[in-house]
């Protein structure tokens, strides 16, 4: 069916939500369409463009969140789904310094890696296999992005 950019009364980009989502929220008239994919929904009375952007008629307040939410599709985002230790196709995140031995839950301790490097890994440090990181891991800086995953063209102006 679709996603939908939810957008704050500012122009703030709040969350992504499933496009049957955003129709609600314009038939309730708690939002507007700002941008539609072309789709029409339709009814027996009511005939409604499917909307790939909505913006709230009212201010939703959003505490600040210093750190973007450590989830694995955000570190296969930040690290572009590229094991960072051989450069395939990563599958599953591994923890530089395993969590058994001290290491943390972390952005600066959690890497995307391809099954193969993860298995001969195991629960040792990169060092004592003889891998070696591609990129250091690192806190992300636009947690938001990271979040949505795939952005539609149509969003771009409003991130």
């Amino acid at each position: 069916m679709g996603r939908s950019l939810v957008l704050n009364a500012t122009l703030q980009p709040l969350a992504v939500v499933p496009a049957r989502r955003a129709v609600v929220l314009v038939l309730k008239e708690k939002a507007d369409i700002v941008h539609s994919n072309g789709i029409v929904f339709r009814s027996e009375r009511v005939e409604l463009p499917a909307p790939s952007v909505v913006k709230l008629r009212y201010f939703v307040n959003v505490p600040f969140r210093a750190r973007a939410a450590l989830t694995r599709r955000a570190v296969f985002a930040r690290d572009g789904w590229v094991c960072q230790y051989c450069g395939a196709a990563a599958e599953n995140v591994d923890h530089v310094v395993p969590k058994s031995r001290g290491g943390e839950h972390s952005w600066e301790n959690v890497v995307a890696a391809c099954r193969r490097c993860n298995s001969r890994k195991e629960n040792r440090t990169p060092h004592e296999v003889g891998l070696k990181l591609l990129h250091e891991p690192f806190v992300p800086r636009d947690g938001l992005r990271l979040a949505l995953g795939r952005l539609e063209p149509e969003w771009e102006a409003y991130l």
